[in-house]
């Protein structure tokens, strides 16, 4: 049956076990709630049947689908703009009556698959001019979805395209030269970034100027965290999330939800899978031999590992509060739809072509 279904069974065991820890902790932080665990399971479910779906298909059906995916993609991120569901103070969802839709963790996928795509094409310009084309698909989407607003999503976008850049064996003197025209280009971004968002940057470096505004977050993740211990306080007994002092506790700041009650073994446990998980990948990308299956799978990987950072270096304040969820741990849907179909991707493109010997 794993041959069959094209399944690397290190890596599934690991997704599976951090998708049951997610289950785990999510029934703690919801305060019980049978009601969320059962939405949770069938988003878990679905997630998993989209994830074999795509281990199926051909990597060569991938590589054509990729520009018409990216393409489309950003259409819809168009007509977020124009008649997306307001929820929060952004604009960011699809609502197609049952469920919403985020088209921006489709861009996820869509980037570093046309990035990819790109680079192993031997029809499109070489050197610089190309390079000058990725960055404007790279930053296209990265500002539509800026504009939502919605920074977080924004920056896993130009990240993951950065990251193809990267995989794709650019020149060091045009990488050079693109880091300096960001270096330049810093004060224009941070001039367009919203009051708020500027706070959170700010308030980075010290929550404590702000305890009970913007700070509020931060310093009471901190304090979950800190308080744990070596072995936390027990599942379904973390003080800071009993009493709701931790905000946004079963998404953004599941996190630390999870360190209070498991302390420094259990912290230590789950990111022990996070890191098994990308190694695994990244062992999976070193032996494919085609050039568009090994940068897009090692693009995902890095893309996948650095949302954890992300989410980890968020809550536990050495990065600024951008709303990034925990991968396949904190509620939601589209995200981990997303990400699971980013590893049946892996999957089958390791199972499908020809391995280095």
């Amino acid at each position: 049956m794993v041959r069959r279904f094209q399944i690397d069974l290190p890596l599934f065991v690991a997704l599976i076990l951090l998708l049951g820890a997610g289950v785990l902790i999510l029934f703690s932080s919801s305060g019980g709630s049978t009601d969320v665990i059962f939405r949770q399971s069938i988003r878990i479910v679905i997630s998993l049947a989209v994830m074999l779906f795509v281990a199926q298909l051909n990597p060569d059906t991938i590589r054509r689908w990729s520009p018409g995916l990216y393409l489309g993609a950003v259409l819809i991120l168009l007509l977020v703009l124009a008649v997306g569901y307001v929820g929060k103070g952004a604009q960011r969802w699809i609502d197609l009556g049952l469920v919403r839709f985020q088209p921006a963790e489709l861009m996820k996928l869509a980037t570093p698959m046309m990035v990819a795509w790109l680079f192993t094409r031997t029809t499109t310009p070489s050197g610089f001019s190309r390079l000058l084309v990725v960055l404007v698909l790279i930053v296209l989407p990265a500002a539509l979805v800026a504009v939502q607003p919605d920074l977080g999503t924004s920056i896993m976008l130009a990240f993951s395209g950065i990251c193809a850049v990267f995989l794709a064996g650019v020149r060091w003197r045009h990488l050079l030269i693109l880091s300096a025209v960001v270096a330049a280009a810093a004060p224009f971004l941070w001039s367009q970034l919203r009051g708020y968002q500027k706070d959170r940057i700010l308030t980075m470096l010290d929550p404590w100027a702000d305890p009970l505004g913007m700070g509020y977050h931060t310093i009471q993740a901190q304090i979950a965290i800190g308080s744990a211990g070596l072995a936390g306080k027990g599942w379904r007994y973390g003080s800071q999330s009993y009493l709701d002092y931790i905000p946004e506790r079963s998404t953004d700041f599941i996190f630390a939800v999870f360190a209070e009650e498991f302390g420094f073994v259990g912290v230590v446990f789950l990111l022990s899978i996070y890191v098994l998980v990308a190694a695994r990948c990244m062992r999976i990308a070193y032996r494919i031999q085609d050039s568009y299956c090994r940068i897009l799978t090692g693009t995902l990987t890095l893309t996948f590992f650095f949302y954890v950072f992300v989410n980890v270096g968020m809550v536990s304040g050495i990065l600024p509060v951008v709303g990034v969820p925990l991968p396949l741990v904190s509620y939601g849907g589209t995200s981990m739809m997303t990400l699971m179909a980013a590893f049946g991707i892996i999957m089958g493109m390791y199972r499908r072509r020809r391995l280095m010997s």
